[in-house]
């Protein structure tokens, strides 16, 4: 990240290091790669995919989050497949991600400020047109331009954090999956990976919000080591440095990976799923109320508003159900995710920074 005129370099740390497993977790300095150069890597070999051909499970970070939110919000977005109406934040985020992913399409040079947001209208055009019903989230063409001016307003905290004509990303928008041991498929989507001369990789996210409070860095985090997991297993290489962006409030929080790091991901996330075989099994997908309940969209149909869910084809005697054999019996959800949400992921240390400074990452 480069030094701007007008900026001084601020860097803090928001929690003193702790100690996990016997591993000390820091944000290290990367050395010199402001010159991070294209690097041919091969896409994950995709299983081939037929009539007859059978597929492990699978699961990406997104729906890895809902169950650790609500496992009922789980059910809804997975086993239901319920519809939920697009929201102004989510519009803006798919829109600000399209303006950066186009914007590295352009020649080095030509990648400006004034580029971006010259992008920004053909963009939601775009959006639009794949997308009719988005034009109903604004109630007025004013609404609708105050939306296009934060979306505007993301791209200009982007140029604060780093200066893209100096970079040249290995891959955007990469798909990745890679298959654990036990059969389980993890797969998702990068919003850009860099690779440095050396051979180190980054993984950059990009979040149209604001940096989360200390309680839910560890939710973000787990997104990006869930990532590297992925790398790790199908490429055979930790990824050198976890990048989240956050656009709204022009903040970056870096963390490194370690083996062990990403092996107590790899036990949680197969505990994770376990516990999902288990609520699928038993039929029990007990709602986990938060204060992400006030935004949820199924929120009429949850128990805990007086709601009452649709009906789950095979569990209509679910208030007296017994464990399936060979199943041991579904503790509470709130036991089972705790099982799962183990120290490794809240005792972490990050580095947040605001623009204008990253000592020893360059323009990373």
């Amino acid at each position: 990240m480069p030094d701007r005129p007008g900026t001084g370099a601020a860097r803090r740390t928001l929690r003193q290091p702790r100690n996990h497993g016997g591993v000390s977790v820091a944000s290290p300095r990367l050395g010199p790669v402001d010159e991070i150069v294209a690097v041919e890597i091969a896409d994950p070999a995709a299983p081939e995919e037929g009539p007859g051909a059978a597929r492990g499970p699978a699961l990406s970070p997104s729906r890895a989050a809902d169950f650790m939110t609500c496992p009922l919000l789980y059910r809804f977005r997975v086993i239901d497949k319920l519809p939920e109406p697009p929201s102004a934040a989510a519009a803006r985020g798919t829109l600000v991600h399209a303006v950066l992913e186009r914007l590295f399409d352009l020649a080095a040079a030509a990648r400006t400020l004034d580029a971006a947001r010259a992008l920004v209208q053909p963009e939601w055009e775009r959006l639009l047109a794949a997308e009719p019903g988005l034009a109903a989230l604004f109630a007025a063409e004013a609404e609708r331009d105050a939306w296009i001016q934060a979306a505007a307003a993301a791209l200009d905290n982007y140029f604060r954090l780093e200066d893209p004509r100096r970079l040249e990303p290995a891959d955007r928008e990469l798909y990745v999956e890679a298959e654990l041991g036990s059969g389980l498929r993890l797969r998702g989507y990068i919003d850009r990976l860099d690779v440095a001369p050396a051979g180190d990789i980054r993984v950059v996210d990009y979040k149209t919000g604001k940096a989360p409070p200390q309680d839910f860095e560890a939710r973000a985090l787990f997104q990006m080591k869930f990532y590297a997991l992925v790398l790790w297993r199908a490429r055979g290489q930790i990824p050198r440095l976890l990048q989240l962006m956050y656009l709204g409030d022009g903040q970056v929080v870096r963390y490194a990976p370690d083996e062990a790091d990403l092996l107590a991901t790899e036990r949680k996330v197969q505990a994770l799923w376990r516990a999902i075989e288990r609520a699928t099994d038993a039929g029990d997908w007990r709602p986990r109320p938060g204060r992400l309940c006030e935004w949820c969209a199924h929120k009429a149909l949850c128990p805990e508003f007086g709601g009452t869910p649709p009906p789950l084809p095979g569990h209509e005697t679910l208030p007296g159900h017994e464990a399936l054999p060979g199943h041991e019996a579904l503790p509470g959800h709130d036991e089972a995710l705790a099982s799962v949400m183990g120290p490794a992921d809240v005792n972490i240390e990050v580095a947040v920074e605001t623009p204008g400074g990253a000592a020893g990452l360059g323009n990373a």
